[in-house]
């Protein structure tokens, strides 16, 4: 067994109960949704089709719409909870302009719905880490896109809440956290997955808090949850418990407990084949007649 397969059934009911307060609690989220928007402006395109995987309660998705006004939008979530939520927060402005073009749809990244050749733009705001097999999922996201097509993502790295994960060392002997992929290993992905010129970069963001129980409720309020398979089945117990807080609060420091995230953002292009199905290989010319 793999101790850090997620169970998805449990990962879907765990964001759909936390659909309706999640704007509230996500603002790490909002954050790095802003800072890859901010990315855009760098890249020249215009969009008809775009599709948002892991697009939560929307707010990506709308300044997506803002952004690309004639675009049509597809905003993909597993968790039915979180469509609900975009659907019921959008303004009545947005329903009548904006909601006409985007359609609502409840699936899995790991098994899109989605016809080949058919997308301009695949974006993914920190929801690629909840993938079992990441190189597939990449392969797929290639299948889907149009030739010079545009894969815009970004996911949490291996330091992302080393904090906590030092904290459980030793409390027992369950696994309480995700696995995240290394920034050059999804750089390798990328490119055996058929995407052209990977550019990845890296920054690290820090939440502070003042006890280890509101780091773990604000993890909880956004569906967060260990949803691996080497988690625990049962509460925490008392000494578990005590070890836990004891190790965290040795990391304090300013009066703060920290929370770091390690931010991975990544990009690259569908390339234009570089043969034909029959074997014979294309020359690009810019000779004009």
């Amino acid at each position: 067994m793999n101790e850090f397969e997620i169970n998805k059934r449990q990962m879907r009911r765990a964001f759909s109960r936390a659909a309706t307060n999640y704007d509230a609690t996500a603002v790490l989220q909002r954050e790095v949704c802003t800072r890859m928007l901010e990315r855009l402006d760098y890249i020249r395109m215009q969009p008809q089709r775009i599709m948002d995987v892991g697009s939560g309660t929307g707010w990506g998705t709308r300044q997506l719409v803002a952004k690309y006004p004639s675009a049509q939008m597809i905003s993909l979530d597993i968790a039915i909870g979180m469509l609900q939520a975009a659907r019921g927060t959008a303004s009545w402005w947005q329903k009548i302009f904006s909601q006409q073009k985007t359609a609502l749809l409840c699936a899995d990244v790991e098994a899109l719905p989605i016809a080949s050749n058919s997308l301009d733009m695949v974006w993914s705001n920190l929801a690629v880490q909840w993938c079992n097999d990441l190189p597939a999922t990449i392969g797929d996201l290639h299948r889907v896109l149009k030739l010079e097509g545009l894969l815009m993502f970004s996911t949490f790295g291996p330091d992302t809440l080393k904090e906590l994960r030092q904290a459980f060392h030793g409390v027992d002997a369950h696994n309480h956290l995700n696995r995240f992929a290394d920034m050059h290993d999804i750089g390798d992905m990328l490119s055996h997955g058929g995407f052209a010129e990977p550019v990845m970069d890296m920054e690290y963001l820090t939440l502070t808090y003042d006890d280890v129980r509101s780091v773990l409720h604000d993890l909880k309020a956004i569906g967060a949850n260990n949803a691996t398979a080497g988690r625990g089945q049962g509460l925490m117990g008392k000494q578990a418990w005590k070890l836990l807080v004891e190790n965290y609060e040795a990391m304090r420091r300013d009066g703060k407990l920290p929370a770091s995230y390690e931010v991975i953002y990544g990009h690259a292009w569908k390339p234009q084949p570089k043969k034909l199905a029959d074997g014979r290989a294309i020359i690009k010319t810019d000779f004009k007649l």
